[in-house]
């Protein structure tokens, strides 16, 4: 199958585009930069200049592929107004990349997180939330899944919180970020709150076979961890970074405040047992051992 993949030089995108090369396919990928471009074209990978506010060349990309994988946001998160244009970018980026697939039945694979339900392990089934800072991603994730009804092979995989590799990547590698600006490795909340995770390969794999096999309008958990109490993720970094652990105002950590203070443990049961999907690189914990000091 020849992929056309956004995001193909993120955390993500990376082994995704690594992923797909090992396992038979040919992937084009979008390039705002030319260091991204050489990325690629290391990788083995073809590429298509632009970045996501380039509709001409997603439009190009996707009518060029077999399949889409939608993996690119911005990489400004420091403000509330930041982190809302990188979520209305993207949801122009998704709908471009659909509305070019509509008719063709060919597979479009989108990201998104993992929800948080009261009580107990979120799961497939549970919606995604409509109120709280990232909102506008469910909107975007939801338009994707809909085109199932024309004619695209829509999915949706959702992410933990922390997609990790080498002990850097998601809200672990921004807490690891933030202990080393701040001298201490601070944690929010109680502590007690849980965050699921997932090694960056593992999550390649799961992309690859929504790509291959994933049935229309369908959605799947990317998690091999099911949820690390956030104090033992901090404890973790502030070891390695050799920094003292101590609570912090949800503040600290602006926009995402609020999410990093909720509990939001995840189940990939459903995805597991109908992918057949078997994560088999190091938890969280075990990949913090990584962190540099």
């Amino acid at each position: 199958m020849h992929v056309f993949v956004t995001g193909g030089t993120g955390t993500i995108g990376t082994p995704v585009v690594a992923e797909l090369l090992a396992n038979g396919h040919t992937v084009v990928g979008l390039a705002r930069s030319e260091a991204s471009a050489a990325a690629l074209e290391k990788a083995g990978a073809t590429t298509i200049r632009g970045g996501l506010a380039d509709l001409d060349a997603l439009r190009e990309g996707a009518a060029q592929a077999d399949g889409v994988i939608s993996l690119a946001f911005g990489s400004d998160y420091s403000t509330a107004d930041a982190l809302m244009l990188s979520i209305a970018e993207e949801a122009t980026a998704m709908s471009t990349l659909g509305e070019a697939l509509v008719g063709t039945d060919k597979p479009y694979v989108v990201v998104s997180g993992t929800p948080s339900t009261a009580g107990r392990p979120s799961i497939e089934s549970d919606p995604l939330p409509h109120e709280g800072p990232v909102a506008g991603r469910a909107l975007s994730v939801e338009a994707a899944l809909a085109l199932s009804s024309r004619g695209v092979r829509s999915s949706a995989v959702r992410m933990p919180r922390t997609v990790h590799e080498d002990g850097e990547g998601g809200f672990a590698g921004l807490l690891a970020q933030a202990a080393r600006a701040a001298g201490v490795a601070g944690y929010p909340g109680t502590g007690t709150q849980r965050w699921p995770a997932v090694h960056a390969r593992d999550a390649a794999v799961l992309f690859r076979l929504a790509l291959e096999k994933a049935p229309a309008g369908t959605v799947w958990h990317a998690v091999a961890d099911e949820g690390d109490a956030v104090i033992d993720i901090a404890r973790v970094v502030g070891r390695r970074l050799r920094l003292p652990v101590e609570h912090v105002p949800d503040e600290t950590f602006g926009p995402f405040g609020p999410i990093f203070a909720a509990d939001q443990p995840s189940s990939s049961a459903y995805t597991r047992k109908a992918l057949g999907w078997k994560p088999k690189h190091p938890s969280l914990l075990a990949d913090l051992e990584n962190l540099q000091p």
